[in-house]
């Protein structure tokens, strides 16, 4: 096939960072269309093979789709452009709307607002358990990984890298198979790639951290170790962030959090952005808006960057790695693993948005929610009924159904 021109990449790419709603499952069924149906550009099995190790990384998978997608049509400067394409309208539109949030989220107008694109990321949040649940939950095997997951996070609190890396390990070491091994490629400047993304990666820290800037450092370590943990997506990491910048270093209340998971879910670009909401409230609590447009910035910077890394390291050897079953092993292990993480999250998200009073139990190594019953929200529970209606049962797009929930959400105080 002739190389695919710059400007025709720039076109598709465009495209499908601005029409990328909707979460990585739409994200990748966009691709699909673009990439294999109207476009030819890639074939079936390559498409797939790209998928299945994308999810093996962590980070954004379809970020990283993008990012490979570009690669192998015209090395790192198409992968530059694919990825950068598909971030950066999300990010803009996020930049805005936490400018909008910090002058105006106290207003009770807002507050509605938000209780109804609330009210819908409980139903999204939920489409995505089972869509995760349908492509990962292959056998007995697998579904006792995703109950056992579930337990560990849910009900004894364990860290969500430590979760991963046990379902890794399992699937590694219980997968047989002879397969058909690719050789090793040779001659891909694995070191040069890695030294020059790395110091892309750690040369702004090292900078914040020699001029002593505290709390912006904090935030660059803090988002570099999350995007080296986020496999499964930002629905799977998002327990394990919300423990961090609400209980462990009160950057944000959880209120604040669903809100910024809300606004992702609102706009193109992969859900991981909502790091970039949070990094932004919590510089606008410490020093107003000029640190908060710093801490976005350097969020956005440290978890995309290493992005990047994984693709142009590892895309060179994606059939080498394909054709070794220990490594498909523990890739399925952990997309198993993912489905216990986000039933927990789910179960998070509506606690949060049904109850006003979730406390929590305590009891030896136990430590999970408890909602108070007498203080369900009523108008809540509608509005989380009516999402499920529309986008499960009557499978309506996306931000039709933010659109109505959110009118919704308005119109509750007016009809008390």
């Amino acid at each position: 096939m002739a190389q695919v021109p710059f400007a025709m990449l720039f076109r598709t790419f465009g495209h499908i960072g601005l029409l990328s709603f909707g979460g990585p499952a739409a994200q990748i069924a966009l691709m699909h269309r673009e990439l294999v149906d109207r476009t030819g550009w890639l074939d079936e099995a390559t498409f797939l093979r790209a998928l299945s190790f994308t999810m093996l990384l962590p980070g954004p998978e379809a970020m990283q789709l993008a990012t490979y997608a570009g690669w192998k049509l015209r090395g790192v400067p198409g992968g530059l452009l694919a990825g950068l394409l598909f971030v950066l309208p999300g990010a803009a539109v996020i930049f805005a709307l936490a400018l909008a949030y910090v002058w105006l989220g106290d207003l009770p107008l807002v507050h509605a607002l938000f209780l109804g694109v609330k009210a819908a990321v409980v139903a999204i949040v939920i489409e995505a358990l089972v869509k995760v649940a349908r492509r990962a939950l292959s056998g007995p095997a697998h579904w006792i990984i995703a109950g056992l997951s579930f337990l560990a996070i849910f009900a004894l609190g364990l860290p969500f890298p430590l979760i991963i890396a046990a379902a890794a390990l399992w699937g590694f070491r219980a997968s047989g198979g002879a397969g058909v091994p690719v050789p090793l490629p040779k001659g891909q400047g694995l070191g040069r790639t890695i030294a020059v993304w790395g110091t892309l990666w750690v040369a702004p820290i090292a900078a914040l951290w020699a001029s002593g800037a505290a709390f912006l450092t904090e935030i660059a370590l803090f988002f570099s170790k999350l995007a080296v943990v986020t496999f499964g997506g930002a629905y799977a990491v998002l327990a394990y962030m919300t423990q961090e910048v609400v209980a462990d270093r009160n950057w944000l209340t959880t209120a604040e959090m669903m809100d910024g998971l809300g606004l992702a879910e609102t706009t193109p670009g992969p859900l991981i952005l909502v790091t970039q909401f949070v990094g932004f409230l919590a510089g606008h609590g410490v020093g107003g808006i000029g640190l908060a447009l710093a801490a976005a910035s350097l969020t956005l910077w440290v978890t995309f960057v290493p992005c990047f890394l994984w693709i142009f390291a590892g895309a060179p050897y994606l059939d080498w790695i394909a054709s070794r079953p220990r490594l498909a092993g523990a890739l399925a292990a952990i997309t198993a693993a993912v489905v216990g993480v986000i039933l927990n999250l789910s179960l998070w998200f509506a606690a949060h948005v049904l109850f006003a009073d979730v406390g929590r139990i305590d009891w030896g190594p136990i430590q999970m929610i408890a909602p108070d019953p007498a203080s369900l929200d009523p108008a809540a529970a509608g509005l989380v009924a009516v999402a499920a209606i529309l986008l499960l049962a009557l499978r309506w797009p996306l931000l039709r159904v933010l659109l109505i929930t959110a009118l919704l959400g308005l119109a509750i105080p007016a009809i008390g």
